[in-house]
């Protein structure tokens, strides 16, 4: 008896995806450093100076880490209750923090005490930031208001409450001090000046605004809330210019590379986002382990460091030139051919006892319901949940071993609406692969032939097959149009040739005339 052959999965040509240069770059990073925090981080900042240290603010405390440290460098833990939004000041000296006992601290880096306590506002702070001068603090509160505060003094300079519901991001022009940004989840973004008495400018994002980003000439603003990143012209008097919908989730931090040529997203759907800032495109992706709270970027791109709602704070430090060149080198080795090829051409000699092992055959899940020839099970099988979304090509090579036996169409008979629904799924993401068409139609076919007594009886069935009918019929007008535009290409390439003379037989001899010869003058007409 002929032993059973395997169903032969036809290998195709992978559709690997694109490596740019962004690939590249976004990709040089090492293996995340972990670090768990006391609670979820709601806010990193780095600070402007070298060795550019980073403050991490997670529940009740402010971690200072240094560039490469995996221990605090410095904590402040005077706070009462849940810290917000710790931000240096441009000269790294000083760190401001929002707290939610609605008091604003300011702290020496280099001490542990708050220099100056600014009271004033009613409820929990989230915004906090510097002006451009050093010497004032800008603060948003969930008690609606937002203010300026006077360093030196300890005491506010102004007031604003023109928001509706609690202020949860801002950012202080760092070329004029008087101007500042700040996002409501009334889904509003305010420009304030204050030499004003209200703002100066009001624009709606439609969604509860989680992040604001200045762009370094200040000339575009990016706003983050909901699932949308939007982009402002604040010379144009706030109009938008893009409206970018990657996400799935909320987006709640922003940040921008140091060249000022990618923006970055963070969202609670656990993917940050590169963007390419010429046309809004993404660029590359980062996955995480959880929910992203806050995302910061290192000067020069040397770090990415993301704090998640699990209180683990992931730090990737970008690979040096030596350590990038040694992983290129390692992805290259690979094991000498000779190991492959080890004693596969020896040839035994004459005086050899040769004894043969018997080489076990294992057949796949398919294979074991075809030896047994349950063809209707063997497609069960192929039609599993992995195998048809990652192995489209095993599923397809059962239905054309089928088709080759003659017994698809019992295969394909005989079945429930849920078990035709996933075939009819199959076939509507796959009958349009050129690779997969020649087998998939015969099925359709089939399918439709066998299923044609039960057709309205299943609303489920009848809207797989409706979508069945308008993708074949939008492939066909496609294929119509491809072949018009092959045709003009056909024409265009034929006329611009040059045209070489065909010779022939008779061209020498012109109305049966041999060459010389002259046939009768006809007279000239003359006009009388």
């Amino acid at each position: 008896m002929a032993s059973f052959k395997p169903t032969k999965i036809p290998l195709y040509p992978k559709l690997g995806e694109k490596v740019t240069q962004d690939t590249l770059y976004w990709k040089n990073y090492k293996a995340p450093v972990q670090i768990k925090e006391f609670g979820a981080i709601s806010s990193i900042d780095f600070s402007p100076v070298a060795p550019h240290n980073f403050a991490v603010t997670a529940f009740t405390r402010i971690h200072i880490y240094g560039p490469f440290s995996q221990e605090p460098v410095k904590t402040f833990t005077r706070f009462k209750d849940t810290a917000y939004c710790g931000r240096f000041r441009s000269d790294g000296q000083l760190l401001v923090a929002g707290c939610e006992d609605s008091v604003v601290r300011l702290f020496d880096v280099g001490g542990k005490v708050a220099l100056r306590m600014f009271k004033g506002h009613t409820k929990a702070v989230h915004v906090t930031d510097f002006t451009s001068d050093r010497y004032q603090i800008l603060t948003g509160s969930d008690d609606y208001t937002c203010r300026l505060w006077d360093i030196p003094n300890a005491a506010e300079l102004h007031s604003y409450r023109e928001h509706t519901d609690y202020i949860r991001c801002g950012v202080a022009s760092k070329l004029n001090r008087d101007l500042f940004i700040t996002g409501s989840y009334d889904h509003t973004l305010k420009v304030f000046d204050a030499r004003a008495d209200r703002s100066v400018m009001t624009m709606d994002h439609g969604q509860p605004v989680e992040s604001l980003l200045l762009y370094p000439s200040e000339g575009l603003l990016v706003s983050a809330g909901g699932r949308h990143v939007k982009v402002w012209d604040l010379l144009k008097g706030g109009q938008p210019l893009v409206s970018l919908k990657n996400h799935h989730k909320t987006v709640t931090s922003l940040c921008l590379s140091s060249s000022g040529q990618r923006l970055l997203s963070a969202s609670l759907d656990r993917h940050v986002k590169v963007y390419n800032t010429t046309n809004y495109k993404v660029v590359h992706n980062f996955d995480y382990a959880a929910s992203i709270l806050s995302l910061a970027l290192a000067p020069d791109d040397e770090s990415i460091v993301v704090g998640m709602t699990n209180s683990i704070l992931s730090i990737k430090h970008r690979k040096s030139p030596e350590e990038s060149k040694e992983a290129s080198e390692q992805k290259r080795r690979r094991p000498s051919y000779r190991v492959f090829v080890k004693g596969k051409n020896y040839s035994p000699k004459q005086d050899d006892y040769l004894v043969s092992k018997p080489v076990k055959q294992h057949l796949a899940k398919y294979d074991k319901q075809l030896k047994k020839f349950n063809v209707s099970k063997a497609l069960d099988t192929a039609l599993e949940t992995w195998t048809r979304l990652r192995k489209p090509e095993i599923t397809v090579a059962v239905i054309k071993e089928l088709d080759r036996r003659g017994t698809l169409k019992n295969a394909l008979a005989g079945r429930d609406e849920q078990g035709l629904s996933r075939l009819l799924n199959f076939l509507v993401g796959n009958l349009v692969d050129p690779r997969f068409a020649p087998v998939l139609a015969t099925a359709a076919e089939m399918i439709l032939d066998v299923y044609r007594q039960v057709i309205g009886q299943s609303p489920v069935v009848d809207r797989q097959l409706l979508r069945l009918q308008d993708l074949l019929e939008r492939e066909i007008d496609y294929q119509r149009d491809l072949l018009e535009v092959l045709g003009m290409l056909d024409t265009m390439f034929a006329s611009s040739l040059p045209r070489a003379p065909v010779p022939c037989p008779g061209a020498g001899r012109a109305n049966g005339l041999a060459q010389g010869e002259a046939g009768p003058l006809r007279p000239q007409l003359q006009a009388t």
